[in-house]
């Protein structure tokens, strides 16, 4: 699989992730393994993925920032929201043949930076929370 196709195939599964599930899980293994390593998570198989998101309790929001991906492997950046809370998502997908075998995701909850390093850095729009 080429990084136009993954970069396809990407764009295909977060444009239905949020709306469609059936279709959001088009692009994993029957033997897809997800890990979440901040809580010590991991999920084996498509059909139990699929149904730890479909009875999610929380209503959830996504915006994708960026999508980046070279031989096998995918990266996207993007902000989940849990019942309106949000969180900085990265996303690192493994693909076997055209599906993903294997994904971890890291979440970080956005904060202030502390005013003592202001005079070194450049402030964009503040931290990430809007969708």
């Amino acid at each position: 699989m080429g990084n136009l196709e993954i970069r396809t195939a990407l764009d295909r599964h977060w444009e239905f992730t949020g709306k469609d599930i059936d279709r959001s899980h088009e692009i994993y293994c029957d033997d897809v393994v997800v890990e979440f390593p901040q809580s010590g998570e991991r999920i084996s198989g498509k059909q139990n993925i699929y149904e730890l998101r479909k009875h999610s309790p929380a209503t959830l929001g996504f915006k994708i920032l960026r999508t980046r991906g070279e031989g096998s492997l995918g990266v996207t950046e993007y902000i989940i929201t849990y019942d309106g809370s949000p969180v900085n998502v990265v996303c690192i997908m493994e693909f076997r043949d055209d599906k993903i075998a294997q994904e971890t995701l890291y979440f970080g909850d956005p904060f202030e930076p502390p005013e003592w390093r202001s005079k070194w850095v450049e402030r964009t729009d503040g931290p990430t929370t809007a969708l």
